[in-house]
């Protein structure tokens, strides 16, 4: 391997690092600026942050309206969302 195939190979790793980051981390504070947290209503793989064990954070749940992740709300309007069979919880929702 030469020098130009090698330094490539680094730059496309050190992209996608780069780009798996930004998904994955939480919303900033400025962000939840007159939001709540509101678990169990968002889609999969559309949530904001907090998805269970294995899970790195946004965009991350694996199921529609899955109960450990959260999606950004307006506040006091989370336990008025639906969320499949349950309505939205400020706190996780057991399985």
């Amino acid at each position: 391997m030469n020098r130009s195939t090698l330094a490539l190979a680094l730059a496309g790793s050190l992209a996608t690092a780069l780009a798996s980051t930004a998904f994955a981390a939480p919303l900033a504070p400025e962000k939840m600026a007159g939001n709540e947290k509101c678990y169990g209503v968002s889609l999969k793989g559309q949530n904001d942050c907090a998805a269970g064990a294995g899970t790195t954070c946004a965009g991350t749940s694996t199921t529609d309206y899955q109960g450990d992740a959260w999606k950004a709300v307006p506040k006091g309007t989370c336990v008025t969302m639906k969320g499949g069979t349950h309505t939205g919880s400020l706190t996780p929702i057991k399985s």
